[in-house]
């Protein structure tokens, strides 16, 4: 597999990141990139933060300051495809069941993850949620913020996923900056949208994040879609808690929290928040707020 490797200069004096980046290998030669922040008072809380598409950890970087301030540990690995994580050059690498097992190597393989809350957004639900299903053991408890676990049997996706699946395919160059300044309310500051763009310096860099469209479940025989199908039926099963805190102008998955809160038996009688002020992006509108209602959901389910 012909492995690329974003250069480090790429990601230098990005604004608000100070963050030391760390790494683990996995089996198959992928070097994994991790944030890795740690109180100095612990809580004894760890917090795993999972981004999605197009992304990278860079998006939880006014989440993570006020939750080790809080003392808790928080974790945020990039994505393999995004952000300092290494990115195969094939497309055909990236399959839904590659991503699952990447993750799952990264946080409990190596890092050995255990007790974990988990903030999941956009595909870090995707893959977050097919985790907590198979191995809820290490979880504590989970934060889902606009994002979805689609099984192939949810009908027609609507006229806003066929735009976003071509436009992911034709577009180019491909620009993460401008896809999230696009889900944001607030105005991204020019060096932001940069950041973002930061991972992908060339074309066979950002075959990772065209192929996540292609990956969702549309159909009932998508090759997902049986794994996925079989994740739900444990989350209707799991008392986990399981807290949503969806932004009130997500354009992407406007209503989606409605089946976590009705079907998974751990998000019974949770305060549910819908944090206003929040595009699809939430946490680049309202980091500070989204890391208050984890810190709130983490000492109320202590």
């Amino acid at each position: 597999m012909n492995i690329l490797r974003t250069p480090d200069d790429r990601f230098e004096n990005l604004p608000d990141f100070p963050f030391e980046p760390h790494y683990v290998e996995l089996g198959d030669g992928i070097r994994v990139h991790y944030l890795d922040e740690r109180p100095e008072r612990p809580s004894g809380e760890t917090v795993l933060l999972l981004h999605g598409e197009p992304t990278w950890s860079y998006l939880y970087r006014h989440v993570i300051p006020p939750l080790v301030a809080a003392g808790h540990r928080c974790v945020a690995p990039d994505l393999v495809g995004f952000g300092r994580s290494d990115k195969p050059a094939d497309r055909f690498a990236y399959t839904y069941q590659s991503h699952v097992d990447w993750l799952r190597e990264t946080v409990f393989d190596r890092l050995d993850l255990r007790d974990v809350t988990m903030v999941c957004h956009d595909w870090g639900g995707l893959l977050g949620l097919r985790l907590l299903a198979e191995h809820p053991d290490r979880f504590r408890r989970v934060v889902a913020t606009n994002t979805v676990l689609h099984t192939g049997d949810q009908g027609d996706m609507g006229p806003f996923y066929a735009q976003w699946l071509q436009h992911s395919q034709r577009v180019r160059p491909f620009s993460a900056g401008q896809i999230v300044a696009t889900g944001t309310v607030t105005d991204l500051d020019p060096a932001v949208v940069a950041a973002y763009d930061a991972p992908f310096p060339e074309e066979d860099h950002v075959q990772g994040a065209r192929r996540f469209p292609l990956l969702i479940p549309i159909t009932p025989a998508d090759e997902a879609a049986p794994a996925n199908r079989k994740a739900w039926e444990v989350l209707e099963s799991l008392d986990t808690p399981f807290l949503c805190a969806f932004s009130d102008r997500d354009f992407v998955l406007g209503q989606a929290h409605t089946a976590f809160r009705e079907r998974v038996p751990g998000a019974k009688g949770l305060p549910h928040t819908t944090i206003v002020g929040g595009g699809h992006f939430v946490q680049e509108d309202q980091g500070p707020r989204l890391a208050q209602i984890v810190d709130d959901f983490i000492r109320s389910a202590a």
